[in-house]
């Protein structure tokens, strides 16, 4: 399976390291260490796989494609966001563990418009709490028909560092990779105009980036027309 180039420094790191100690282990001849290293360095790659994915083409402009693996921890509304100009926004919220695919992708096509990096704590993304205080990138993107989509990386206990090389003005596309959040962690897709979200999933529900339709923001009568 193909590896991000996102990880590159950290599984070249961690090849190296491992081939060194495999080449010990075999001279002096502990052949169960090398089967244990082995197993150790396919754990830790993994954590950096990017499995190419056939992201669907056939969707209306509004359908909005999981912007990360996982699981569904939270689906809520919000009075007021920054992601979509300060007012209220519909929120889905996903768990990365340690065992999913860790790069981000784009829920629609877009422009970025913002980029707000917060540092912040380190709690364990599995707590309410932590989606407030830790260490979080925000992505504003301008949708084809003018409304903003807002995503969030959220880092956790074991997540140390977020990655994303976008810069304003980028333009994406629907299921392009973005970024990443090293180990485990927490994304959000934000969007605006509640009454207009209809949201596809539930809590508790497993997604894949880039493939699982998570909502669909119906155009406004401008757009519309």
């Amino acid at each position: 399976m193909p590896l991000t180039r996102y990880g590159l420094r950290e599984w070249l790191v961690i090849t190296v390291v491992c081939v060194a100690v495999a080449a010990v282990a075999a001279w002096l001849s502990w052949w169960w260490w090398i089967v244990g290293v082995a197993l150790v360095w396919l754990a830790l790659v993994a954590f950096f796989r990017d499995p190419i994915r056939r992201v669907p083409t056939d969707l209306a402009p509004g359908a909005m494609l999981s912007p990360a693996d996982g699981v569904v921890s939270k689906v809520f509304s919000v009075d007021a966001h920054e992601a979509v100009g300060g007012g209220p926004a519909t929120v889905v919220r996903i768990f990365l563990s340690v065992l999913d695919v860790h790069v981000n992708r784009s829920p629609c096509d877009g422009e970025v418009t913002s980029l707000v990096h917060r540092p912040g704590r380190y709690l364990d993304a599995r707590r309410e709490e932590s989606a407030k205080v830790n260490e979080s990138n925000l992505v504003t993107l301008l949708a084809p028909w003018g409304d903003p989509v807002g995503v969030r990386q959220v880092s956790g206990a074991i997540a140390r560092r977020i990655v994303c090389p976008l810069q304003i003005g980028d333009r994406v596309r629907r299921g392009q990779r973005f970024g990443m959040i090293k180990f485990g962690s927490t994304t959000e897709l934000i969007l605006p105009h509640p009454e207009r979200v209809t949201v596809l999933v539930r809590e508790g529900q497993r997604v894949k980036g880039g493939l699982t339709l998570l909502a669909e923001l119906a155009l406004g009568p401008a757009a519309a027309t």
